[in-house]
C-alpha cells in the first residue's frame, strides 16, 4: 500500500454545503488521496455552536469554535461560512499564512474578489471558487483556463436556480409568481426571504464573477444592471409564448463598443428576458443553470447542469480541494488571477439590444404610422408587428356580428406588439417613455428585452 504525506484541510462552516463537502472527504479519501498523491486530513470543523442538530452526522471531536487556531493549523482552508465577515477576515488569515482556500462565498467575491487574490498572490497562495457561480457546473476553470488562448465574446447565462425554476413553473404549469414561489420555498429551492434570488442580487453577484473572468477586467457588483423577475406576470408569460419566446432571468455578460467613442468596454447586466424556445436556454427547466458561452474561436458552448444543493454543490468544492492539493504536492506559487485587460465598464445605456412592446392602443386608420413615426424619431427600427383584434375598453370585442352599442362604452382599442431590431439601450428607453405619453397610446402593457437570437 502506498503511504502519502498528509495535508491538513481545515473547513469553516457546517450547512448543508460544508457538512457534505465534511461527509464526502470522510467516506472517499483515500480514493481522493490516490487521486492527489497525498492525504487529506480533515483536522477540524469551525462551527459557531458544536452542539446544533445538523442534517450530516460527522465526528463529534471535529467541531470546533476556534476558527482561528485551525486556520493556522491547516494548508488547505476551505471556507463555507457565507456572509462577509468573518468570512472575509479568515480568508485573508488564512491565505497571509501561505494556505490555499477554497471558497463558494460569491458575495462576498463579488465585494472583495480584488482585495482576496491580491492577497493571495503576495504570499504565492491560491484561491479557487469554482462552486461560487453555477453551482456544480464547471465553468470557472474552463473561463479560467480552458478559454484563456481565446477570446470570450458573450455570456448568457441562467445562474439563480430559484428564478429559473419558479419561471419555469409559470410557462409549463401556467402558475402566478406568487405561487411558484410558495412551491419553491415548499421544495426547499427558495430561503425563508427570496429577496436575493427573485431581486436578481444573486445572479448579479455571479454576473460580476463570471465577466471578471471572461474578459481579464474588474467588474465591481454595484456597476451590474439588476432587474428582478417580480414584474414578471401570467399575462406577460402567455404573450411570450405566443410569439415564440420563454422568459428567463439571464445574467448577461458581453464586450461592447462605445458607440460614441469607438472605444471596446465590457457590459455585465441582469434581468428578465424573451429567449427564443429554439435557443438552448429555452430549454433549462426546474431548478437546473446553464451558461452560454460565444467565443470568437472555440464558438458557441453551453455548461449545464445543478445549480445548486448540498451535494451538487460539495462536488465544486471538492474539486477545487484536489486542485488545491495536487498544486501542494507539485510546488510553487499559485496562478494569479488575470486582470490586465483593463477594460473600461460601459453602462447598460449604450448596450445593443432588441425590445418586444406590448402596446394598447385607439383602433383607429393612421395609429400604426404614427407609432411607426415616433420609432423613426429615436433611431430605432421595427422588425415585426402583431395586431390583435380590436375590442371596447369595457371589454366587449368585435366579431364577425354586429358590435352591441353599450351605453358608457370606451373607444374601440386594439393591441400591438412590437418587436424592434436592435438598438441602444437608452434610445429604447426613450422610444417607450414616449410611447407611454403618446396620444394614440391607452397604455404600455409590457415592455421586455429579446437576447440570445
Amino acid at each position: 500500500m502506498i503511504e502519502y504525506r498528509n495535508l491538513k484541510i481545515a473547513l469553516l462552516g457546517a450547512g448543508s454545503v460544508g457538512s457534505r463537502v465534511a461527509q464526502l472527504l470522510l467516506e472517499h479519501g483515500d480514493e481522493l488521496a490516490s487521486r492527489v498523491g497525498a492525504g487529506l486530513e480533515l483536522v477540524g470543523i469551525a462551527v459557531r455552536d458544536i452542539d446544533a442538530q445538523r442534517d450530516v452526522e460527522l465526528p463529534q471531536e471535529l467541531y470546533t469554535t476556534d476558527a482561528e487556531s485551525l486556520i493556522l493549523s491547516a494548508d488547505i482552508v476551505i471556507e463555507l461560512m457565507g456572509g462577509i465577515e468573518p468570512a472575509r477576515t479568515y480568508i485573508l488569515q488564512a491565505l497571509h499564512s501561505g494556505a490555499d482556500v477554497v471558497t463558494g462565498n460569491k458575495a462576498l467575491l463579488a465585494l472583495h474578489g480584488t482585495e482576496l487574490f491580491e492577497a493571495a498572490e503576495q504570499v504565492g497562495a491560491q484561491l479557487y471558487y469554482e462552486a461560487a457561480a453555477g453551482g456544480a457546473i464547471p465553468i470557472i476553470r474552463p473561463l479560467r483556463d480552458s478559454l484563456a488562448g481565446d477570446r470570450v465574446k458573450r455570456i448568457l447565462g441562467i445562474v439563480n436556480g430559484t428564478t429559473n425554476f419558479i419561471l419555469d413553473r409559470m410557462d409549463v404549469e401556467g402558475d402566478s409568481l406568487e405561487s411558484a414561489l410558495a412551491i419553491a420555498t415548499e421544495l426547499g429551492y427558495a430561503e425563508s426571504d427570496p429577496t436575493a434570488d427573485i431581486e436578481g442580487y444573486d445572479a448579479a453577484q455571479k454576473a460580476a464573477i463570471l465577466a471578471r473572468l471572461a474578459f481579464h477586467s474588474a467588474v465591481p457588483v454595484e456597476a451590474v444592471h439588476r432587474e428582478g423577475i417580480t414584474g414578471v406576470t401570467p399575462a406577460l408569460v402567455e404573450q411570450a409564448r405566443r410569439s415564440g419566446y420563454v422568459v428567463k432571468l439571464l445574467a448577461i455578460c458581453e464586450r461592447v463598443t462605445d458607440p460614441l467613442t469607438g472605444e471596446e468596454g465590457i457590459s455585465a447586466r441582469v434581468h428578465p428576458a424573451l429567449v427564443s424556445r429554439l435557443h438552448p436556454l429555452a430549454a433549462v427547466h426546474g431548478a437546473k443553470n446553464a451558461v452560454f458561452v460565444e467565443a470568437e474561436a472555440a464558438g458557441d458552448l453551453m455548461f449545464y447542469g445543478a445549480g445548486a444543493g448540498g451535494l451538487e454543490t460539495a462536488s465544486a468544492v471538492l474539486g477545487d480541494l484536489v486542485s488545491a492539493a495536487r498544486r501542494h504536492v507539485a510546488g510553487g506559487p499559485g496562478v494569479a488571477e488575470s486582470l490586465t485587460a483593463h477594460l473600461p465598464f460601459v453602462q447598460i445605456g449604450k448596450v445593443l439590444t432588441r425590445y418586444q412592446i406590448t402596446l394598447e392602443v385607439v383602433d383607429e386608420p393612421g395609429v400604426l404610422a404614427r407609432i411607426a413615426g415616433l420609432f423613426s424619431e429615436h433611431d430605432v427600427s421595427v422588425e415585426a408587428v402583431q395586431q390583435s383584434v380590436g375590442s371596447r375598453r369595457d371589454g366587449s370585442v368585435e366579431g364577425a356580428g354586429t358590435l352591441a352599442v353599450v351605453p358608457g362604452a370606451g373607444p374601440l382599442t386594439a393591441t400591438l406588439v412590437i418587436v424592434t431590431h436592435e438598438s441602444t439601450e437608452a434610445a429604447l428607453s426613450a422610444t417607450v417613455d414616449d410611447l407611454a405619453t403618446h396620444a394614440a397610446v391607452t397604455s404600455v402593457q409590457s415592455v421586455m428585452r429579446v437576447e440570445g437570437n
